[in-house]
């Protein structure tokens, strides 16, 4: 995941996390978080990106919706931020104030 752009990341973080991650849901989802508009030209290459990663399944809910998907891959690089993530995160936990 480290040849990532924050923004790829947060896709993935989204993607995971929704019931039914198809792009206008994912593009509300991250305009909430944010807080401002996110563009389709911003949106649909990132997805693209990650699709061709291997890190995300593009398919078809019908003719007009995407449904995106994490591959077994995604799931692997997502586990192996938060592990990397949580070296960090906790030794600042213990250490004393």
């Amino acid at each position: 995941m480290h040849d990532l752009t924050g923004f790829q990341r947060d896709l993935l973080y989204v993607i995971t996390g929704l019931d039914e991650p198809h792009g206008l849901a994912i593009k509300e989802e991250l305009e909430d978080y944010y807080e401002k508009e996110i563009h389709h030209g911003r949106l649909y290459p990132n997805l693209d990106t990650l699709v061709e990663k291997g890190l995300v399944e593009k398919g078809e809910k019908d003719r007009r919706t995407n449904v995106y998907t994490l591959t077994r891959r995604g799931h692997r690089e997502i586990e192996a931020r938060r592990e990397w993530e949580q070296q960090y995160t906790e030794r600042k936990k213990s250490a004393p104030a």
